[in-house]
Formats: C-alpha cells, structure tokens, sequence
C-alpha cells in the first residue's frame, strides 16, 4: 500500500457526488408537498442520521487492516444471517434506484420529445430506448462508464450553475412559505437516499491510505456540500413553482414529475426549460450509469464470476432486465421507487446494520478500532430507533396506512 493519502478535498468532493444525482430531482416536489421550512427539519435529520452511520461504518472499517466490503463487514459482526440479510438489501436497494431512475428518464425523454420535436412518444418506449443505448455503455465496463461519466458529470455541474443563475431573478419569496407540518415526515425516505454515500466508504478509506480521522472528515465535509446543493436547489424551484394550479407542486406530484420538468413547465423561457431538462437528463443519466454498474459488479461478486474487459451480458441482463419490466409495467413509479430505496432498503443496510455491527463490535466482541464515534450505548439506540420507526413508516405508506394526498 501506498504511503501517500489522498487528499481531504478529493475525499470530500467523492462523497458529494455520491449523493447528488437524480435523488435531487424528485426532493423539491416530496419536500414542498409540507413547504420549505418543515422540510429544512427533515433535511437536518437525514443528514445527521446519514453521517453518524457512515461514522459508525468507518469506525467498523477500523477493525479490518485492509480493504474489505460491506458484506465482509457484516459478516464478521452479525455472522451468515446477517450476510444474507445484506445481500437481498443490497440487492433490493439497487434495483429500487434503478426502477426511480428507468421511471424517471421515460418520463424525461417524452417530454423533451415534445418540446424540442414537437413528437409526442409514449413513456415505455423513452425508457426502453434509454436502456438499451446507456445499458450498452455499462456492458462495454468500468473503463468506458468512467469516460462517459467524467463529461457528464461536467454537464450536470455545468446546467445546474446555469440554471440557478438564470432562475434566481424568477424567485417569488412568498412562495416559499406555504406550510404543511404535518406532512413533512412524508420526505424523509427519499431524503435518506439522498444523503447516501455509505458504499463508498470502504474505497475512501484505502484512498485516505487508513486514515480515519481523515476518512471522518472528508464525509463531514462532503455530506454539508450536499447539503447545501440541495438547499439552494429547493430554493429555486420552490421559490418559482406554486404549490396549487396548473403544473403546480401537487400536480407535479401526482403526475410523477420532479423539479426540473415543473420548473420548466412553470416558466415558459425556452433557455430555462433547455437547462432544467439537460440537468435532469445529466443527473438521471449519471445515476444510472454508477449505479447501473454497481449492481454488476455487485451480482458478479456475489455469484463468483470472473472479471473481464467487458461485463457479462447475462449480468447485464440480470441488473437490467428487472428494474426496466417494473418501469414499463408502472410507468409514474418514480418517486414510489426512491421512497421505497431510502425508507426501507436503505435504512435497513445503512441505518439499522451500522448500529448493530457497532453494538456487538463494541460490547460484545470488544473488537479494538483507531476512530469510535463518540456517543456510547445512547447513541446506538437513538440511531437504531430513528431507522426503525422511518422502516415502520414506509411500510406503513406502501400498504395505505400514511398518505401524502389527503
């Protein structure tokens, strides 16, 4: 291994572009449903229940003196049950991401179709196409999906810029102030995803060469650099769509369209609506593809199959075969899918499982580590507890019990 750490601002910046991606589209539309200050509570939550678990993964990370994976990590502490547990998570997480991210790129293509082609083309068959052409970079490897990620990612950093520059002379204060507290807990799951970046703390922590104190800073850093993207992002669009009428917050919602088209759909500047399409396009587009590739590599892990230059076709077929027939079945499935990633699967491998790995870590197996998340038996609780009544919740909104829509 080499002696030389990676930098602090390079850990950070890997951090926050594990969070931002195509999860910010849909939270100024699940957010505003309670209005822009209840959700700054919620904003506050996830973000602090998402940092002390990646905390409490580093501090796992401690106990291993070399690179090791989440499986390996679970393995060690909860044993072969709770290595299954992980896997069909895993496996559930990634395919939920990829349903929101399919779901929402049909939806995409076919009103920028409409717009720029003045072609009106069905929702299944812009998500079929977006698979078949991005799923075709995925399966030429990890070498061609970082190329192509590397200039989309500019892209998107390029259209959200341009577009806060443009949209902020359109912002009407007052808007911001519509209150609904009651419905703000609505937000948390997607919330949850969005400040996910825990799958990444084992390659920053051998980037960071072992560092841990380094390791914590650099999540510290990236996960507040999410946070306040996605607070000047809620700004704008909350700032400039209404919440009742015509393309409004509410209808939005109910016709499964994120903040960028209702942004668009808002202000009729052909420029604005040109940039609000080319961030979501940007944003969904890198998502899948990191994502997209995860899961292979992932699948391929787990069943034993060699590397290549190339993926697997039958991979390929497996990570995206199932997420696409989903999408195409319940095409508006968009925010259902994100909600289900962070209120259930997420919560469940990077809430609940950092919390029992560190409890039986720390007071049963007394296994020693370089970084402990200081906070003791209270804290492990509090974090378990938080995680349990959002799984609780979710499930509860999925079979009918909670509803957004009064």
């Amino acid at each position: 291994m080499s002696d030389k750490s990676g930098s602090l601002l390079g850990g950070m910046l890997l951090i926050a572009g594990s969070c931002i991606g195509a999860g910010m589209l849909g939270l100024p539309i699940l957010t505003g449903i309670a209005g822009f200050f209840p959700s700054l509570l919620m904003f506050f939550l996830a973000w602090l229940f998402m940092t002390f678990t990646g905390l409490l993964l580093v501090e796992v990370n401690g106990w291993f003196p070399h690179q090791v994976n989440m499986l390996s990590m679970v393995e060690h502490s909860l044993g072969k049950i709770g290595r299954g547990v992980c896997w069909v998570t895993y496996l559930f997480l990634f395919y939920a991401l990829l349903v929101a991210y399919i779901s929402g790129s049909g939806n995409l293509f076919s009103t920028l179709s409409e717009h720029v082609f003045s072609l009106s083309i069905p929702i299944w068959l812009g998500s079929l196409f977006f698979v078949v052409i991005f799923g075709g970079v995925v399966y030429l490897g990890t070498r061609k999906v970082d190329l192509v990620n590397r200039v989309l990612m500019m892209g998107k950093v390029f259209f959200f810029f341009l577009l806060i520059v443009i949209s902020v002379s359109f912002i009407k204060p007052k808007l911001l102030l519509h209150t609904d507290s009651s419905l703000a807990i609505f937000s948390l799951p997607i919330l949850i995803t969005s400040f996910g970046f825990h799958n990444m703390i084992p390659s920053l922590t051998a980037y960071m060469n072992r560092d841990l104190k380094k390791v914590r800073k650099a999540i510290i850093g990236g996960s507040i650099l999410s946070f306040v993207v996605y607070l000047i992002w809620e700004i704008i669009i909350l700032g400039i769509v209404p919440y009742h009428g015509a393309g409004g917050v509410l209808e939005s919602y109910k016709m499964d369209r994120e903040g960028a088209q209702a942004l668009a759909g808002i202000i009729r500047s052909p420029w604005i609506g040109f940039f609000a399409q080319g961030l979501a396009f940007f944003a969904i587009l890198t998502s899948f593809l990191a994502q997209s590739l995860s899961l292979v590599h992932f699948l391929a892990d787990g069943l034993k199959v060699a590397k290549a230059k190339k993926e697997s076709i039958a991979l390929c077929s497996m990570a995206l075969v199932p997420p696409l027939v989903l999408a195409l079945i319940y095409p508006r499935f968009f925010f259902k899918a994100l909600n289900f990633a962070g209120g259930v699967c997420a919560v469940i491998l990077f809430g609940i499982v950092p919390a029992l790995m560190a409890w039986v870590g720390r007071y049963r197996k007394e296994t020693p580590s370089s970084y402990e998340l200081q906070g003791g038996k209270k804290l492990l609780l509090s974090i378990f507890a938080f995680a349990l009544f959002v799984f609780v919740f979710q499930i509860g909104s999925m079979f009918g019990f909670f509803s957004i829509l009064k």
